[in-house]
């Protein structure tokens, strides 16, 4: 008697969906990094699908790998939320960046050229035409900014020589650009502008010891204007 030949039904996720869950992903993720969406909240898939305009497995797919990344937390019960914010999580980033920047920053220093120092000059230029602030929201920051601001950061250590350490650091910027963004509401008088060139001029002139305290300044000066913010935040 002739054995039956087992046919096995593999089901295969079509391209367009795995397509779609990565454009949701990437919006829901800048939507996050925005603070659309408060510390704390529910991340209902109904609401997501009318905000995004898919369907359920989809948005359920961006959710499980925003979760994967710690941007989503998801629960049995409690489905998935935005998560919490706290100062003594907002020192803890700071902390690690400042880290960090002792290393990329000496490092790509160290191995700077011509070319970096234009890269640089470049992203300074685009940052400070752009403006800092939504046009149609002024409590919020505008992404074209964020993203520029994200740009001119990079430049700062784009020539360290390791691939790790650069997304090491762009992991840590974008917690720390969630912070930036919960905190927009409030009126601060700083001269950000400033702050940036007077980094950019250390690390062009190769003077290793005042671009990093320059940066870690830079950094710690956010942290002490948002940390006010993460506090009432954290209790959610």
């Amino acid at each position: 008697m002739p054995l039956k030949k087992a046919v096995v039904h593999i089901e295969a996720t079509p391209r367009g969906a795995t397509t779609l869950a990565s454009t949701i992903e990437e919006r829901l993720r800048r939507d996050l990094i925005s603070a659309v969406f408060m510390p704390g909240e529910k991340l209902a898939i109904d609401a997501l699908r009318d905000k995004y305009g898919a369907g359920a497995s989809p948005v359920r797919e961006a959710l499980n790998r925003l979760s994967a990344e710690g941007w989503v937390v998801q629960s049995d019960q409690r489905g998935f939320r935005v998560p919490s914010v706290s100062a003594d999580q907002l020192e803890e980033l700071t902390r690690s960046r400042c880290l960090l920047n002792e290393i990329t920053l000496r490092e790509s220093i160290a191995r700077a050229s011509s070319e970096t120092d234009e890269a640089i000059v470049v992203a300074l230029h685009r940052l400070s035409r752009t403006p800092p602030r939504d046009a149609d929201d002024p409590k919020r920051i505008n992404p074209e900014w964020e993203t520029r601001h994200r740009a001119f950061h990079a430049s700062l250590i784009a020539a360290c020589g390791s691939r790790w350490l650069i997304d090491f650091d762009a992991m840590l910027f974008e917690q720390a650009a969630r912070y930036r963004a919960l905190s927009a509401r409030s009126k601060v008088s700083r001269d950000v502008q400033k702050e940036h060139k007077a980094i950019a001029e250390a690390v062009m002139r190769r003077d290793v010891a005042e671009a990093i305290r320059l940066a870690n300044a830079h950094i710690s000066h956010t942290t002490a204007l948002v940390a006010q913010v993460a506090r009432r935040h954290e209790a959610l």
